[in-house]
């Protein structure tokens, strides 16, 4: 059985993991960095970058240390190289390979939103593929027929804002706090769903992307309007989205063969009135509904070494010259959409 070190360095989150091929954690080991970017409102780049060259190293030494190894021991070393804060992603890859170098250990350089997409299946051996997969996070939303490792056909993109970036940004402009999305979903238990009249962007539309931006917006002259508490804007936007989500999922269902299980990962993915939604729907087309506990949505080096060691079954690895890329589409292929969807 192979045993894997990952790194994690993307955006706001430095971690290292050992991971072992029968899934099993070895250890897992996390900075996080709210304190360094709360004053802000969101993440800092620069600071995040030089958070991640302060934490790296030592949290190596911690993952290492829990699981009761040394370098010798592990089998190869992945870590993310995008997409993401290039910074941070140049951190924890420059790192990898610098360990891999010195103890001639293979490289195996994760696609991050790979890392997420592979997540559920590090928690369930019986989840095979292919499978269904929403991929909702801060910089992504999208749905994506996962066929096998490294091998993925993006069905819908956002055109504008991530759900995730939606929830950060409502967060801000009602003055919440940081991380936005846990205080969204915290706030919105406090308020009314159907206080605020809010848009669903696209909502029946005959196309299957997403769309976040105008719903952002009116959360924003929400706000301004001085009528409503910050608690029912929240719980009307949490509605909205979910209720946004819901009607894309079931426009692309029903214009597949659906699959045999419905997958989320990603940030969001940890949101209850996301994940209640998403095993009705599940439910409604007799699909099984997978998602990873909470921390695993989140990011973390666990689910990066876990796509370590898919790649590395598969015999994927990488040479010390590979890239860090601030943007790394999982589907290359996938037709570019209108607006910021080519991003993805």
């Amino acid at each position: 059985m192979a045993i894997i070190l990952g790194l994690e360095s993307s955006c706001d989150e430095t971690a290292a993991a050992v991971v072992r091929s029968d899934r099993s954690i070895l250890s897992h080991a996390l900075a996080g960095q709210e304190d360094h970017h709360r004053a802000f409102g969101g993440v800092v780049p620069e600071i995040a970058a030089r958070a991640h060259a302060e934490m790296m190293t030592p949290l190596v030494k911690v993952a290492l240390a829990d699981a009761g190894m040394t370098l010798d021991d592990v089998d190869a070393i992945a870590a993310t190289a995008g997409p993401g804060l290039i910074g941070g992603v140049m951190v924890g890859l420059v790192t990898a390979k610098a360990l891999a170098m010195a103890a001639g250990k293979p490289l195996i350089a994760v696609n991050h939103l790979e890392g997420h997409a592979l997540s559920p299946r590090l928690i369930d051996a019986d989840l095979q593929f292919p499978y269904l997969l929403l991929l909702v996070s801060g910089g992504h939303c999208q749905l994506l027929r996962v066929n096998g490792v490294g091998d993925y056909n993006r069905l819908a993109t956002t055109i504008d804002d991530a759900v995730g970036e939606a929830f950060d940004k409502s967060a801000k402009i009602l003055g919440l706090g940081f991380p936005g999305g846990p205080a969204v979903e915290q706030a919105a238990k406090r308020g009314n769903a159907k206080a605020v009249p809010l848009p669903r962007p696209l909502k029946g539309a005959d196309e299957p992307h997403f769309s976040f931006a105008g719903l952002k917006s009116a959360v924003l002259r929400a706000h301004d309007a001085a009528i409503h508490r910050p608690e029912d804007i929240a719980a009307s936007f949490q509605a909205a989205v979910v209720d946004c989500l819901e009607d894309r999922l079931e426009y692309s269902l029903s214009r597949m063969q659906t699959p045999a299980a419905l997958v989320v990962a990603g940030g969001v993915a940890a949101n209850e009135a996301v994940r209640a939604m998403l095993q009705t729907v599940a439910a409604r087309h007799n699909m099984r509904f997978v998602a990873p506990p909470h921390w695993l949505c989140t990011d973390n080096a666990a689910m990066i070494a876990w796509a370590g060691a898919e790649r590395f079954a598969a015999g994927l690895t990488d040479p010390l010259d590979i890239p860090a890329r601030p943007r790394w589409p999982l589907d290359p292929a996938a037709e570019a959409v209108r607006g910021a969807g080519v991003k993805a």
